[in-house]
């Protein structure tokens, strides 16, 4: 299916290199993925209660904010679409330890306000702090399928697997 086809069944797809326009503000970022909202609908003042940095930065444009800025400005932006279900890649890759925590807590916001997502993360520590369920790959097989809880019950194991 085309990516606009994707968009309308509800899909919100958050990219893992962030595809964020360069040139244009913050805001114009934010206007240029807004679909109508519903009554609890995602826009630019309930995007910028997730993500206060943003809201002081709303004149300034893309490629002058920092990577977790632009890692906050995609997620938003995809939430503009008021999507149904979001699918985020690596969203926390090389942004700093401050950043990844302040990520998880937004996207922890976001799941209480009832929006599922996929979350595909190779910082297992960052994933558990956000997912329900995980399903840990190694070398294409999975190794894993279970609940956070299973997971951390079998801990040592995936120590002596992976790199926790």
């Amino acid at each position: 299916m085309k990516s606009h086809q994707i968009a309308r069944l509800g899909i919100g797809y958050i990219p893992e290199d962030r595809r964020i326009y360069p040139d244009f503000s913050v805001v114009e970022n934010l206007q240029i993925a807004c679909r109508k909202p519903g009554r609890d609908g995602w826009d630019i003042a309930k995007v910028s209660q997730l993500f206060p940095d943003l809201e002081d930065k709303q004149a300034r444009l893309g490629c002058q904010l920092s990577g977790g800025e632009q890692q906050m400005l995609a997620i938003a932006r995809t939430l503009m679409g008021n999507p149904q279900f979001l699918l985020l890649d690596e969203p926390a890759e090389g942004l700093a330890p401050i950043i990844v925590s302040a990520l998880a807590e937004a996207l922890n916001e976001i799941k209480r306000q009832g929006l599922s997502m996929l979350l595909s993360e190779q910082n297992a520590r960052f994933a558990i702090k956000i997912a329900d369920r995980a399903y840990v790959i190694d070398k294409g097989r999975v190794i894993f399928e279970g609940t956070i809880s299973k997971l951390m019950e079998s801990e040592e194991e995936m120590r002596r697997r992976l790199v926790f």
